[in-house]
């Protein structure tokens, strides 16, 4: 019989995903059948699954773990921002509609059903179901239908184990104070705590283990230490970009940190190459004159992300880098904005209207409803290099720059490509990940012996052995309860 166990955290940002990325990879290293799952996710990181859908980044990184295509039943409901208080509402990997915060928040729970039904298909197929909350689990006023949190663990009858950073401070507090302030019945769900996220000598926390045992009545597993190799895996937290600047190699590309920035993991293979110097250029600050590219990434609301840029002045800096020799790279979002227009005649992305763009490329995009999700396989035309890559924009693009595309999907050319070679667009995310591209693109600037799809597996394996080294796994799954949707 299949068995479920909750991972939820006394914050968000407490290492929820990494957690049960890990514990995906263990399993599956044991030779159990074991999936992810994540009721409701919110982030405009998303991955494109094999049943032709979008779920959250993270949970695609589970699956990768758990050694498992992706599919839609991992993240029934995803949320992704468009403004600062509504979202698009993507279930079962597709576009709904759009809510502001406060319809979301009361019609939630007509969503459940949809949740369960996803959560038994994969039941079906596995003998673990690992699930992560979302957030906090000590938010009690959206409680009331919720479909995240405990609204779903009471729904499907899923034991809890909650996590806490200690690195942030006030580890003990926030445990304690999570299962103090929640419900009864929801507290009485909860198994177990996990400290995650320690430096230093884990035994000196053996009289806060025995502490927190103590006061809330349950096992803490950890000291779980700091995992440096983390940052070789993919992040779907906005957070993350804080921390995205950095390298001293000789290339430098500096990247615009729009509002809205979507499917930012696009830039980790570059970040990884130590020929490169990457700049995430912050709100108010100029575009370096130095930078080699100038990369202008995804975003969820392109009309919306490309007047922000003109806010910031950053127009003014690309087109001077452009006419001083610099290169110019837009992928999807930032493909369109450096088009002549985008025009949005339904309100997809907000009000109707029609926004100039960089002018760039002499292309124009008109925004449509359909989504398109998929999976391609492309040549890039001017290095003959294969990649692998995705589609996840709404729209369609033309103009008389796509007559020199940027790639080739079997005989359909994608993408645009300026007279002077030295502007370049395409919809391919997920593009700098192939390393023969990738090499190609930088030339002499890269890292010949730099694979990163395989480091990004070897991070996986180094964080399932960092996880069974320090927490006792085979107590943990006894925590797991049989499903009994």
């Amino acid at each position: 019989m299949t068995k479920a166990l909750m991972f939820m955290g006394t914050g968000s940002d407490v290492g929820k995903s990494l957690i049960v990325a890990g514990l995906c990879r263990a399993l599956a290293n044991r030779g159990l059948r074991v999936a992810p799952f994540k009721p409701q996710n919110m982030s405009n990181n998303a991955a494109v699954t094999s049943d032709g859908g979008e779920i959250g980044r993270a949970q695609a990184l589970q699956a990768r773990a758990a050694r498992r295509d992706p599919v839609t039943a991992m993240n029934p409901v995803l949320l992704k921002p468009e403004g600062e208080t509504g979202s698009q509402v993507v279930v079962r990997g597709r576009r709904r509609v759009s809510l502001s915060a406060r319809q979301y928040w009361a019609d939630r729970a007509q969503l459940m059903p949809e949740v369960l039904a996803a959560f038994s298909e994969l039941a079906a197929q596995v003998d673990y179901i690992l699930v992560e909350g979302a957030g906090s689990a000590s938010e009690v006023n959206l409680r009331e239908g919720d479909i995240a949190n405990f609204g779903f663990a009471q729904a499907a009858h899923v034991p809890v184990v909650l996590i806490g950073d200690i690195h942030r401070g006030g580890v003990i507090a926030a445990l304690v104070g999570t299962l103090e302030v929640i419900d009864p019945a929801d507290a009485n769900l909860v198994r177990a705590s996990l400290i995650n996220r320690f430096f230093g000598d884990p035994a000196l926390f053996e009289a806060g283990k025995s502490f927190l045992a103590e006061r809330m009545a349950r096992p803490c597993f950890g000291p779980v230490p700091h995992f440096a190799d983390a940052a070789k895996l993919p992040a779907e937290d906005a957070l993350a970009l804080d921390a995205y600047s950095g390298g001293s190699g000789r290339f430098h590309v500096a990247v615009p940190r729009l509002p809205r920035i979507a499917n930012f993991d696009d830039l980790d293979p570059l970040r990884a190459e130590a020929g490169i110097t990457l700049t995430l250029v912050q709100p108010g600050r100029p575009i370096p004159r130095d930078a080699d590219l100038v990369l202008l990434p995804g975003s969820k609301a392109t009309r919306a992300d490309l007047a922000a840029l003109r806010a910031n002045g950053w127009d003014i800096d690309i087109l001077a880098h452009h006419r001083s020799g610099g290169q110019v790279m837009g992928i999807c979002g930032g493909y369109q904005m450096l088009g002549r227009t985008i025009a949005d005649p339904e309100g997809i992305e907000g009000a109707p209207g029609t926004s100039e763009g960089l002018g760039l490329l002499a292309v124009d995009t008109v925004l449509a409803p359909a989504k398109q999700l998929r999976i391609e396989q492309a040549v890039h035309l001017l290095t003959n290099e294969p990649l692998t890559g995705y589609h996840m924009h709404m729209g369609v693009t033309s103009g008389p720059d796509t007559q020199r595309p940027f790639a080739q999907i079997g005989g359909t050319p994608e993408g645009a490509v300026s007279p002077d070679g030295r502007v370049m667009g395409t919809y391919l995310h997920g593009l700098f990940a192939a390393d023969s591209f990738r090499r190609a693109f930088l030339g002499a600037h890269a890292n010949a012996d730099l694979a990163f799809e395989a480091g990004v597996e070897m991070a996986l394996d180094g964080l399932a052995n960092h996880l069974e080294t320090h927490i006792d796994i085979d107590q943990l799954l006894a925590l797991a309860a049989p499903i009994e949707i």
